[in-house]
């Protein structure tokens, strides 16, 4: 089994599951135009340390979330109450008219780690995502459940993960001046988008009544 190959499976695979814009990015980015770059970075690694972690779990647990449905949908009804209560918060910053004093804020490199690695983990969709991808894989050949393979992919997946994150801090980084990445446009971005999100998860739970 070429590790190679299996370190860019999971890379690609983590690469697309983050190309839309979500909660994730879109706080990355955020936080990179509000505080600078190196904290973006920092709230990106934290996520990717959660990232790791899921994809391994989901690896690891991969036949038997397949195998039971019933864990799926427990995920689901999470991730709706989640991403209600999220919605909610951001449209709220967002409706506050004008824009807020700008202040120094002195918050650290590690207090931005670890938003990123709770934030990451509220954010239960790349269990379920990952474990039918790596289904998927191993039903093609490409990988398997041995312990170096799964490691090789779920480190391509932390990596596609971060690449895609540091992708949303460099190109709101070049547009920072344009009327859409102030704050509470940013904030209502947010919520608009986990808003689409909880809908769309809503719609999966009734589709499997």
């Amino acid at each position: 089994m070429n590790i190679t190959f299996i370190f860019f499976l999971g890379f690609f695979v983590a690469l697309i599951g983050v190309v839309p814009p979500g909660l994730l990015n879109m706080t990355a980015a955020r936080i990179s135009l509000k505080e600078g770059a190196s904290r973006g970075i920092m709230f990106s690694t934290g996520v990717c340390i959660i990232v790791y972690i899921q994809t391994y779990m989901a690896s690891i647990f991969a036949r038997y979330l397949s195998s039971h449905q019933d864990i799926v949908a427990i995920l689901q009804r999470v991730a709706f109450v989640i991403f209600i209560l999220i919605t909610i918060y951001f449209l709220l910053l967002a409706s506050k008219e004008g824009e807020p004093k700008k202040k120094k804020e002195r918050k650290s490199k590690h207090g931005r780690l670890l938003h990123g690695m709770l934030l990451s983990g509220l954010n239960v969709f790349p269990i379920p995502y990952q474990a039918y991808m790596t289904i998927t894989l191993v039903s093609f050949g490409w990988m398997n459940f041995e312990k170096t393979s799964i490691l090789t992919y779920v480190t391509g997946a932390a990596t596609g993960t971060f690449v895609m994150l540091y992708f949303y801090i460099f190109f709101f980084d070049k547009i920072k001046d344009r009327k859409f990445t102030s704050q509470k446009s940013m904030n209502l971005s947010i919520g608009i988008i986990t808003g689409l999100v909880a809908l769309v998860t809503l719609f999966n739970i009734l589709r499997d009544f």
